[in-house]
């Protein structure tokens, strides 16, 4: 327990401390005394009841506090991951009225309409694919695709492409449990187009009818250099069976119309999903919090009668997502459709120029030099994260303070979650909305009492 813990714990019973008479509060009059925290009554009962059977009942405050931060919160990330995993991915907003939505209704005909029938017309518009289906994420795409189209069949995937990616979510694994069969060809670092034809020979030698699927995985958290060499999509198509293409990270279109100008250099080697479609693949499946900017989903969209056989599988009544993340996606496609950028959170911070990153590093150091806490600003290298673009990283600027205040800064209101680089504390300003630079401010400043006492505050290194 850190010292002012055990300063509280010896008061009386405002703070939380024990009575005139020695003996501790009783639970409901020290919950009570928490009531300012805005947390419901019951919860506060089980700080209070926590910290009185710990022996401590000053440490209620403390412990109603560390209950709050384990909920759901508005935070402001400072690390300059873009699209970080660990704080929802892409950033989105969602302001409506309390009613309800026709997320089931059609409301020309009046009668009973399809779930995300308006999402398909609008993928379909950006990216060439004759229908999509939604579900909740790219790992349950991936799985509704193989179960309905090669349950009990063979799929042939590269050995490159045998990847792993965030949460344990393995290609092997998911192939088994969609009741497929794996067919692996070709090595870890080299596959050709003759590995692939002699497993379809093989398979069709063994009595099968074929592989039922060809899978083409983009390995989107990492990158193979050197002697190596795998079959591009528009080659599978060649072959025959129906080429699925797992894109992961979800960048719509190559050439980026949304944004100003010419496409960003660090988007160079992300494959799009039209320019995938275009080359042939029957399929694509991808994730709606990475690149795409939305919310989490899972989109699989291409040929119509596939996406058909996916919508008809009962897995996707099981995997369908709510109508709060259907309106999200919908908010999000309908920015791409404007070619308005500046409205996806996402690519509004991507797309900032460095200068602009600069000036509001300048200023945001100089406030909270004012309150007496010597901030500078520096360079930063942003990077995309969420499991995609390995090794990109975008030129940046932030603001940093020498010694690490991380678990200072995630105490404030709102938090702003930073980084610890070579012994300081950078707020990277790329991934913080302009609006919120008076935040990381006033964070930065609020340092200003424990830094005169000469160091970060005794018991962050335990939080």
């Amino acid at each position: 327990m850190d010292r002012a813990g055990q300063a509280g714990d010896e008061g009386a019973v405002e703070g939380g401390g024990v009575t005139p008479a020695g003996r501790p509060p009783s639970v409901d009059t020290l919950a009570r005394s928490l009531a300012d925290t805005g947390l419901p009554h019951a919860l506060l009962v089980d700080a209070a009841r926590a910290a009185v059977a710990a022996g401590a009942p000053g440490s209620a405050r403390r412990r109603a506090e560390d209950l709050e931060r384990l909920l759901l919160q508005p935070v402001v990330n400072a690390t300059g991951v873009l699209l970080h995993t660990n704080l929802g991915r892409a950033p989105v907003g969602v302001d409506r009225p309390g009613r309800a939505g026709n997320v089931e209704l059609d409301l020309v005909s009046g009668g009973r309409g399809g779930r995300g029938a308006a999402i398909g017309y609008l993928l379909g518009r950006l990216t060439g694919a004759e229908d999509a289906l939604v579900v909740n994420n790219g790992a349950a795409a991936v799985l509704l695709c193989l179960t309905a189209l090669a349950a009990g069949r063979d799929v042939v995937v590269s050995r490159g492409e045998l990847v792993e990616i965030g949460g344990g979510f393995r290609i092997p694994e998911v192939l088994a449990a969609s009741g497929a069969r794996l067919v692996e060809v070709g090595t870890t670092n080299r596959t050709r187009r003759g590995d692939v034809e002699g497993a379809m020979a093989a398979s069709v030698a063994a009595g099968g009818s074929g592989p039922a699927v060809l899978l083409k995985v983009h390995p989107s958290n990492y990158v193979q250099r050197g002697f190596v060499e795998q079959v591009g999509v528009a080659e599978l198509v060649g072959l025959g069976p129906p080429v699925v293409a797992d894109l992961g990270s979800g960048l719509l279109d190559a050439t980026t119309p949304w944004l100003a100008g010419r496409p960003p250099a660090w988007l160079a080697s992300e494959p799009a999903v039209r320019q995938t479609l275009a080359a042939g693949a029957a399929l694509v499946t991808f994730s709606g919090d990475k690149l795409l900017g939305g919310p989490q989903a899972g989109i699989v969209a291409g040929r119509a009668d596939l996406v058909e056989q996916c919508r008809r599988h009962p897995l996707a009544r099981a995997l369908r997502p709510g109508g709060l993340v259907l309106e999200v996606l919908q908010a999000t496609l309908l920015a791409y459709l404007r070619r308005d950028g500046d409205a996806i959170p996402l690519w509004r911070m991507a797309a900032t120029p460095l200068a602009a990153l600069r000036r509001r590093a300048e200023a945001v150091a100089a406030e909270v030099a004012v309150a007496g806490v010597p901030a500078r600003a520096v360079a930063c290298a942003s990077t995309t994260g969420g499991g995609s673009l390995p090794e990109v990283t975008i030129p940046s600027a932030g603001v940093a303070v020498d010694g690490d205040w991380s678990a200072a800064l995630r105490r404030h209101r709102p938090a702003v979650v930073a980084t610890v680089h070579e012994q300081a504390t950078v707020c990277d300003l790329r991934s913080v909305d302009p609006s919120d630079d008076a935040v990381v401010a006033a964070a930065l400043a609020a340092l200003a009492g424990e830094w005169r006492r000469g160091g970060r505050e005794e018991g962050d290194e335990g939080r």
